[in-house]
């Protein structure tokens, strides 16, 4: 009984293999992971999209952040919050107001300190 057991491992140990390639589950996986990847073809120009989208979320957040430091300063210095974002620049607390991203506008609220960037049709 000994070669027969030997004769079928390597059998067994193929079949296993084999079965590990379906392909229909790993075809289901390799889609989900992919589902955003798009044709190869537009590859690039989504990488550049990809690319300058990062971009503007950065700025975005550096300004928000900025702003965000300069109100902190200008309450620890003057022992009060600002009246409006204009009295960052005019104190010389910022150089001046980064420009919004496009369609946006920044919202203060001098009660609180909060900074955030809204879209420039909420009132």
């Amino acid at each position: 009984m000994g070669p027969v057991k030997l004769a079928t491992a390597p059998l067994f140990a193929a079949a296993v293999l084999l079965a590990g390639c379906g392909g229909s589950s790993d075809d289901t996986d390799a889609a989900a992971t992919n589902s955003g990847a798009g044709n190869p073809l537009t590859a690039p120009a989504d990488y550049v999209g990809a690319v300058g989208a990062a971009h503007r979320q950065a700025d975005r957040v550096t300004d928000l952040t900025s702003i965000t430091r300069a109100v902190q300063a200008f309450q620890a210095g003057e022992d009060r919050l600002p009246a409006s974002l204009q009295e960052l620049v005019s104190e010389g607390y910022l150089p001046r107001l980064p420009d919004p991203p496009r369609g946006s506008r920044f919202e203060y609220d001098p009660s609180t300190g909060r900074v955030r960037i809204v879209p420039s049709t909420q009132p």
